[in-house]
């Protein structure tokens, strides 16, 4: 379908760009170019160990190393299923000819193989992540001309011819036009409560807000009045307290019982 060939194009031009690339977690530190296109002769490698040699020869083996040690048992039922194992993908070998390339790199772990004339989305964009390191030969590379040619397979045209998006914004042309930066922004008034802001009752209704602040001013006042009435008050308990000792002091004095028979009676 023409979604699919799309996918495929964009996945393809992803596998380019070596940010991508490094994001999806691949180790391509030591590689020399991205995407990696090799002589073809690597089509035609039968054994597993010159294939490890070739891919050490251009810092491909790291990631073989990341995907062989990222092997672990599966969690869940899976286990009992035929897919006991979990793995990291590595590197992709994409060929034209399968002159023993199939042999050679299928036994390397997380390695993939694929031909030129069958891309699978599953397999240069896994999970749907795009940016997968992809190891090129240069007869697969040169069929792509074939396969996404004026005559071959439709791709997606360049809606905008620099991508630069932030350039383009930034250019002259682009900014003699627009608007001048608002710097400042207008600031709005707190809309005040006449509740609780005499000044705000007072734009409403001027008899209200007089009838508050007379109110405060008598409360006020009663506060005032009140303070002096409880030190009055408390001046006279003061004084009452003195009185009150010695009452209790001559209340006892005469409410001692004497002797009847001390006078000799």
């Amino acid at each position: 379908s023409t979604q699919r060939r799309y996918a495929d194009a964009s996945a393809l031009a992803a596998s380019a760009v070596p940010a991508l690339v490094m994001a999806r977690g691949h180790k391509v530190d030591d590689v020399p170019e991205i995407p990696l296109v090799m002589d073809s002769s690597i089509e035609s490698a039968k054994k597993t160990s010159a294939a490890k040699d070739i891919l050490a020869s251009v810092g491909a083996l790291a990631d073989v190393e990341k995907a062989a040690d990222s092997k672990k048992i599966r969690a869940g039922k899976g286990k009992a299923r035929g897919r006991k194992y979990t793995l990291r993908r590595g590197p992709l070998v994409i060929y034209k000819n399968n002159d023993g390339v199939e042999q050679a790199f299928r036994n390397l772990p997380g390695v993939e193989l694929c031909c030129v004339d069958r891309l699978n989305l599953l397999q240069l964009a896994p999970g749907g992540h795009m940016g997968r390191f992809c190891v090129w030969s240069q007869a697969a590379l040169d069929a792509l001309n074939e396969i996404y040619g004026s005559e071959g397979k439709k791709i997606p045209e360049d809606i905008m011819a620099n991508a630069d998006l932030a350039r383009i914004i930034n250019s002259d042309e682009i900014q003699s036009v627009l608007n001048p930066a608002k710097r400042a922004n207008k600031k709005y008034l707190r809309k005040k409560n006449p509740l609780k802001n005499i000044k705000a009752l007072a734009k409403l209704d001027p008899y209200a807000a007089a009838a508050r602040e007379s109110e405060q001013r008598a409360e006020a006042a009663r506060k005032d009045q009140k303070a002096a009435l409880l030190k009055k008050k408390r001046e006279v308990a003061k004084s009452k307290k003195q009185y009150k000792a010695q009452g209790k002091a001559f209340y006892e004095q005469v409410s001692k019982q004497g002797d009847v028979c001390a006078d000799g009676f």
